[in-house]
């Protein structure tokens, strides 16, 4: 690594980090631990984490995360400097400041009751105190844009909990940054070696083996990996439902020793693998797998995982099947999507490719990087919006400018605040579709369920598409705005994504985004709506004697929040089109979906509805969808394709689980 790239990226972090913070009125070593915290979720090491900051007399915290199946408790202390990177993190600066942050696990019970009851830092305490009653793991993270000239801390422990410590200085994450990719690659060992079957192979790039594996084995690499274990892996990302998995503990449970005669096992994938060889030198036994992946069967795993960690259940007899197969590393991004989509799924939804190479987000960067927005605020220098299909790229197009003036000029042309994520779209889209909920579980796992979408019904990329996604992002900004000022706080980003996505079900979709495009902001009329129903969506989401951060992530939440009164003001109704805006254009299959739609009795749409309601089987959306159905069938309102489309997955659901239609 070079001295120079990593002292460009750590100027490229402070600015960025600095732009970010004033963009969106946030402080900025807290924007620095979102920032950081996003990557290592993405990553899969970390999940579930919540920011909330708190300093006392010995006591500092920046946030927590809560480890999924009981994994860990993992708590956060950021030390972020705006001075050059030369100013080195000591050894014992380090250790000050994960005391301080261990101290705060130790008095988190004698905190809360001194805070007020609608605080974050009171739900983090309530979280974190619950957690040490029966967590196996403590891991305290240090996260700096400083170099470290130590180690961590060696483990030690807290009521007898083990407490691990991690340091993500200003090294780690620069590799992060130019690698692509956190974690170096997962290793595994077999010592006996694991038996194999090696499949003959004439594909020059890649070559399959048969194996069994222990199930004890398999989950004990998710325990210690997790989600990165899974990262090609749509659903390492998605919350356990539907009837496979509740079949795959039962097995486990009640019949460990026919999992292998009952259960699909897993695909996966690894960049190299030491064999043992016979005579005639055939594969015969697995030694040693590098950059193993599990494409397939994450449920399985994460099932295995759960049984063994989370119910204490016994793995002795349980034997896995997989399939293995050796891809070299320049192929991976070609091969692996493949792999992931034709193996034999155990769940109806695809497995799908969420990477950076994706088709959509390829199509998404070609087209904004030549689209130019419309000049704002009285100014005549027109900008571009810059899309990060890949961390980092913002940074690297502003190195590219070798000068101070060329530096200015490209911030000119591509603000920072014009700069937005994959995941940011995801939040975008999500919020104006209603589904604030996903966008409340964090960043990897809306992305993830956002992608799926993608999946079943993939619009066209085109210039409209871009620019109605830009103007949500404009929304979106605008609604962050007013929830600021009504003072959200910490819980501000799940105000937002619910404010948005209540605006949008009360105008029924009917925001003329085009001209927020053309405009490059939102009217006077739409911000003081704003002004108004901001703080009664705060009301709910912010509830009394809830955790605020769990209550948003739930179905129920948006249910409170959708059936708040309220009336669009006069000013807002009189600039709402006469039609619901469709962001894509018409997908390849669309009029199909709507004739089908539209052979389907109205009764048997009104019925999905109110079985949903009965049993709680569908998300409130998906519920919401087959009642409008059905009301625009029955009164001849033409209903939008991509509308058409989500209802028939909406139909195919319910069928899958339990509904069945009155007989005709």
């Amino acid at each position: 690594m070079a001295e120079l790239d990593l002292n460009d990226f750590a100027r490229a972090l402070i600015a960025d980090t600095q732009a970010t913070a004033e963009a969106e009125q946030t402080s900025i070593p807290g924007t620095f631990t979102s920032r950081v915290l996003e990557d290592l979720e993405q990553a899969g090491v970390v999940s579930n984490t919540f920011t909330a900051y708190h300093k006392a007399h010995g006591v500092e915290v920046y946030g927590y995360g809560l480890g999924e199946a009981n994994g860990s408790l993992d708590l956060f202390i950021t030390d972020f400097r705006l001075t050059q990177w030369e100013d080195k993190l000591t050894k014992a600066e380090s250790e000050k400041l994960f005391r301080r942050l261990l101290t705060f696990a130790r008095r988190c019970g004698s905190i809360r009751p001194n805070l007020d009851e609608h605080s974050d830092v009171r739900d983090m305490c309530e979280a974190v105190e619950k957690a040490l009653a029966d967590v196996p793991r403590i891991r305290l993270f240090l996260l700096s844009n400083r170099v470290s000239t130590s180690d961590a801390p060696a483990t030690t422990e807290l009521g007898g909990i083990p407490v691990s410590h991690e340091i993500w200085d200003l090294s780690r994450l620069h590799r992060q940054a130019t690698s692509g990719m956190i974690g170096e690659p997962i290793v595994v060992n077999f010592d006996p070696p694991l038996p194999c079957l090696s499949a003959p192979s004439s594909e020059p790039n890649h070559s399959v083996v048969l194996a069994v594996v222990p199930g004890q084995r398999l989950a004990e690499l998710y325990d210690e990996h997790r989600t990165r274990l899974l990262e090609l892996n749509v659903r390492a990302f998605l919350q356990t439902r539907g009837a496979v998995n509740r079949g795959i503990k039962d097995t486990l449970l009640k019949a460990p020793a026919r999992f292998l005669a009952y259960n699909n096992g897993v695909t996966a994938t690894a960049s190299h693998v030491d064999f043992v060889e016979n005579e005639d030198g055939e594969y015969v036994a697995i030694r040693e797998m590098r950059g193993l992946q599990i494409v397939n069967g994450g449920q399985t795993t994460a099932s295995l995982h759960h049984v063994l960690v989370g119910m204490k259940g016994d793995l002795s007899q349980v034997r896995v099947q997989m399939k293995l197969t050796m891809v070299r590393p320049e192929h991976l991004a070609e091969i692996v999507p493949k792999i992931s989509r034709f193996s034999n799924t155990q769940n109806r939804v695809s497995l799908v490719d969420f990477s950076s190479n994706h088709e959509f987000h390829v199509a998404f960067e070609r087209i904004t990087r030549t689209l130019w927005a419309p000049a704002a605020d009285g100014s005549s220098q027109e900008t571009r919006w810059f899309y990060e299909r890949a961390r980092g790229q913002y940074a690297d197009e502003l190195s590219k400018a070798t000068s101070a003036a060329a530096q200015r000029k490209f911030k000119a042309l591509c603000p920072t605040r014009q700069k937005f994520s994959k995941s940011d779209l995801a939040k975008y889209v999500h919020s104006w579709e209603q589904l604030p909920h996903l966008v409340s579980r964090m960043a990897q796992k809306n992305f993830a369920e956002f992608m799926i979408r993608v999946e079943e019904s993939t619009p066209t990329v085109d210039l409209r598409y871009c620019q109605r996604v830009i103007a949500m992002a404009l929304l979106f900004k605008a609604v962050d705005k007013a929830a600021a000022e009504h003072k959200a706080g910490s819980h501000k980003s799940l105000v937002t994504t619910y404010t948005m996505a209540r605006l949008s079900l009360a105008t029924d979709r009917r925001i003329d985004l085009d001209r927020i495009w053309r405009e490059q902001d939102v009217t006077p009329a739409l911000r003081a709506a704003l002004d108004e129903l901001c703080p009664r969506v705060m009301r709910i989401v912010v509830a009394a004697n809830k955790h605020v951060g769990e209550w948003a992530k739930q179905s129920a939440c948006w249910d409170a929040v959708s059936r708040a009164p309220w009336t669009v003001p006069e000013p807002l109704a009189d600039e709402l089109l006469e039609q619901p805006v469709e962001v894509a254009a018409q997908p390849v299959g669309g009029d199909e979906a709507l004739d089908e739609v539209e052979s389907i009795a109205i009764e048997e749409w009104d019925a999905i509805g109110q079985w949903a309601k009965e049993t709680g089987n569908l998300e409130l959306p998906e519920r919401q969808l087959a009642f409008t159905v059905a009301k625009r069938l029955d009164i001849g309102e033409v209903i939008p394709t991509v509308q058409a489309i989500h209802a028939l997955h909406v139909r195919r659901e319910a069928l899958r689980l339990g509904f069945r239609p009155a007989p005709e």
